[in-house]
């Protein structure tokens, strides 16, 4: 298994993937082909997938802002999970922001995700309950599709 950069050449595999994990929240316009070849771009090298005889098993999206960074659509082919690839990737996508200055990473897991939410904590991850996060949809026609 490899971690590498993930390029939009992925997207097809990295949706398929998206697709098959249970919970899973897929929008409609956000992660469409050309919204994730433009974060790539807009982030290059800053993105990884999970690599295993040609089949990406597992993605992160990384990006900045210039002061901190945010994980999205982290996740693991259910069949490759408990073999620390979750964490290889986090470890990988963290040191490419630190070579960017960048000293501070977020991200939201859905509260219903609970895989999810035990992978953070067992992590070291910090769960913050002092601050709400809210969302504005700027275009309505950007549906969430959760996978069942």
């Amino acid at each position: 298994m490899i971690i590498r950069t993930m390029e939009s050449e992925d997207y097809d595999q990295v949706y398929e993937l998206w697709s098959s994990i249970k919970g899973f929240g897929i929008y409609s316009l956000e992660d469409s082909r050309q919204s994730i070849e433009k974060f790539i771009k807009r982030n290059s090298g800053l993105s990884v997938v999970a690599e295993d005889k040609g089949r990406i098993v597992g993605t992160i999206l990384s990006g900045h802002d210039g002061r901190r960074a945010f994980f999205y659509h982290v996740c693991v082919a259910a069949g490759c999970r408990q073999q620390g690839l979750g964490h290889q990737m986090a470890l990988e996508a963290m040191k490419r922001l630190k070579e960017e200055g960048i000293s501070k990473v977020s991200l939201v897991a859905f509260k219903s995700n609970a895989v999810g939410n035990e992978f953070w904590k067992k992590a070291g991850w910090i769960f913050r309950e002092d601050l709400n996060y809210y969302n504005f949809d700027l275009i309505e026609e950007n549906i969430v599709k959760f996978v069942q």
